[in-house]
């Protein structure tokens, strides 16, 4: 009875397999099942190739094969020696999730999932099972999730904070696009690739509120509030000390030409942002008690809002100060 090589019930999920013995024998039949390529590989390198069918294994069928064959003593005794890997030509998808920066340094948490299929079977054999010692489905997994992970990682730290928050489809579609470009080598399609979570600590998710909450608020600015922030947890440390215990009036900027800012105050619990408006935290739900002005602020008598100290009419209402 002639050897049987198949690959015996592939599940839905399995990318690759490798046929458990390496002693081939001519007159073998080589079953390959639809959406398979059976592929010849020995001395780390692809030989032949075969798509879906019954296959009799004979010199003419593996050319490649035969020519090395042929050099070695004893040809063509049999068995021959060589590995058969069986890939599956579905699509497949996985899920992905790596911790990134941008450009300032500021950490990301994204995850995503994505969805790939073998291309070209004799590539990726090459390039994948050959180099990368992955003869498994859970081996080849490891490989594509590593790789679109230290992608994902390169990708995100060519944009800053704010464009990766406001511009993530944007975002997407580049790291996708050069995710793809990459895979081709390996002889991977990528069919697609989503970003389906993407986070920062909490200490950046308030800059990305401050960058975010007006359109003109420069990068000083938010500097200038982190260094208050800062000083209103030091002075909250003494008995007495700041306003309002623990809480800090913040004054809003005045650029020429810019929109005014809100003022903004920090929660003297949990040293949250909020408005200076805002009776209660958004962030723990604390009350907030409206602080008194400092000494140096300057409110004016008709509106009650914040203006700078050397202003003559107040940039909110226009009344003369």
């Amino acid at each position: 009875m002639p050897q049987v090589i198949e690959w015996p019930h592939p599940s839905g999920e399995d990318v690759v397999w490798t046929y458990p013995s390496e002693d081939i024998t001519w007159g073998a039949q080589l079953i390959v099942h639809e959406m398979e390529n059976a592929v010849f590989f020995r001395d780390g390198k692809v030989y032949d190739v075969f798509g879906p069918g019954r296959h009799t294994l004979t010199t003419l069928n593996l050319p490649l094969l035969t020519g090395v064959l042929s050099k070695l003593a004893g040809f063509p005794e049999t068995p021959f020696k060589a590995t058969v890997i069986f890939v599956s030509t579905r699509e497949f998808n996985g899920k992905y999730g790596a911790r990134a920066q941008t450009t300032e340094l500021a950490p990301l948490l994204v995850h995503g999932g994505y969805w790939f299929k073998i291309k070209d079977p004799e590539l990726f054999v090459n390039e994948v099972a050959g180099r990368q010692d992955a003869y498994t489905t859970s081996s080849v997994n490891e490989f594509i999730r590593g790789f679109i992970n230290e992608r994902v990682i390169d990708e995100l730290s060519k944009y800053t904070l704010v464009s990766v928050f406001t511009q993530l489809d944007e975002t997407s579609i580049t790291v996708k696009t050069h995710i793809s470009e990459a895979f081709q080598r390996f002889g991977i399609e990528l069919v697609d690739l989503r970003f389906e979570g993407i986070d920062t600590t909490p200490d950046y998710r308030e800059r990305l509120f401050w960058l975010r909450s007006g359109t003109m608020v420069p990068a000083t600015e938010v500097l200038r509030m982190e260094t208050v922030k800062t000083a209103a947890k030091e002075l909250g440390k003494s008995p007495g000390a700041a306003l309002g215990a623990g809480m800090m009036l913040i004054p809003p900027m005045f650029q020429t030409g810019a929109a005014p800012v809100a003022a903004m105050i920090i929660c003297p619990k949990c040293q949250a942002t909020t408005l200076a408006t805002s009776k209660f935290c958004p962030n723990c739900g604390a009350e907030i008690a409206k602080p008194p002005p400092a000494p140096d602020v300057r409110t004016c008598q008709n509106c009650k809002q914040v203006v700078p100290p050397t202003a003559k009419f107040c940039p909110n209402c226009g009344s003369k100060t």
